[in-house]
C-alpha cells in the first residue's frame, strides 16, 4: 500500500514540516500539498530530517488534481456526528473508523490511499468530505477533543504503519478510474429509472461510502459495471418492446 498524504490548505508551515517528519518517522513519503501556507525556513526546521520528504512534496491547486490516482480516498474529521449541523450529518455517514481499524480494514491491500488532513481552523469542509470513500477519526477526550494537525498526523501514521508489517496475501484495490466510472454509471441509471432528482448526490454519496467500506477489488468494480451494464441494456429492451406495442395499437 502507498500512503499518500493530502493537506489540505494547511496556514502553518510548522505543522507541515512536522508532518513531513511524522511521516518519516513512520516510512512514509508520499506527501501532496493542496494550495498550502507558504513554506520557508521554519518549516523546514520542524521537518528536521524529514527535509527530503518536504522537497519532495507536490503541490496542487485543487482536491481532485491532487487525488488523482488514488485507489481509496480516506478523509479525517473530529466532528462528532451527534454535534454536526444537518448538512454536514449527511456526510459524516457512521461508521467513522478509528485509525486501529482503519488500518486492519487495509491490512493486505495494494493501491494508493489517499488519506486527507484538513485545515487546522475549520478541518475538512462537507464538499471534500463527500470525495472521500471512507472516514477516520480519533476517539479524543471530550474534554478537550481537537488535536493539533501534525499530532493527529502522527497518531494516524502510527496505526497504518503497523498494517504495513504484516506480511499478508496481497488483494489489488479497484483503480480510482473504475470507482469514478461506477460512480457515473450508476448516475445515469437513476436518471433511467426516474429516481427522485432532489434525492441523487445524497444515494451518490450513500453508495461512495458502502462501497468504500467494502474496499472493492478491481475484479469485483467491473462485476458490479457489468451488472449496470445489462440493467441499462434490459431497461432499453423493455422501452423498445412498449414502443412497438404503442405503434401496433395506432
Amino acid at each position: 500500500m502507498n500512503l499518500r498524504v493530502v493537506l489540505v490548505e494547511p496556514l502553518y508551515e510548522g505543522n507541515v514540516g512536522s508532518v513531513a517528519r511524522a511521516m518519516k518517522n513512520f516510512g512514509f513519503h508520499d506527501l501532496v500539498l493542496v494550495n498550502p501556507c507558504k513554506i520557508e525556513d521554519f518549516g523546514s526546521a520542524m521537518a528536521s530530517h524529514a527535509r527530503d520528504v518536504l522537497q519532495m512534496a507536490r503541490t496542487y491547486a485543487s482536491l481532485p488534481e491532487a487525488l488523482a490516482g488514488a485507489n481509496l480516498v480516506v478523509g479525517t474529521t473530529g466532528k462528532r456526528l451527534d454535534e454536526a449541523q444537518h448538512h454536514l450529518r449527511l456526510h459524516l455517514r457512521v461508521p467513522c473508523f478509528t485509525p486501529a481499524t482503519l488500518a486492519e480494514k487495509l491490512r493486505g491491500k495494494e493501491g494508493t490511499v489517499a488519506l486527507l488532513l484538513g485545515r487546522e481552523d475549520c478541518g475538512l469542509n462537507s464538499e471534500e468530505l463527500a470525495l472521500c470513500d471512507m472516514l477516520v477519526s480519533i476517539p479524543t477526550s471530550s474534554d478537550y477533543p481537537v488535536m493539533n494537525l501534525s499530532h493527529s498526523a502522527a497518531v494516524l501514521f502510527y496505526e497504518l504503519s503497523q498494517s504495513e508489517n504484516v506480511d499478508d496475501n496481497k488483494v489489488e484495490m479497484a483503480s480510482g478510474e473504475s470507482l469514478a466510472l461506477l460512480q457515473e454509471k450508476t448516475r445515469w441509471l437513476l436518471a433511467e429509472v426516474s429516481y427522485p432528482v432532489h434525492k441523487v448526490e445524497f444515494t451518490l454519496l450513500m453508495l461512495r461510502r458502502i462501497l468504500g467500506r467494502a474496499e472493492l477489488t478491481q475484479r469485483e468494480a467491473r462485476t458490479l459495471l457489468g451488472l449496470i451494464k445489462r440493467i441499462r441494456w434490459r431497461i432499453g429492451e423493455g422501452r423498445i418492446v412498449v414502443q412497438n406495442e404503442v405503434r401496433k395499437k395506432a
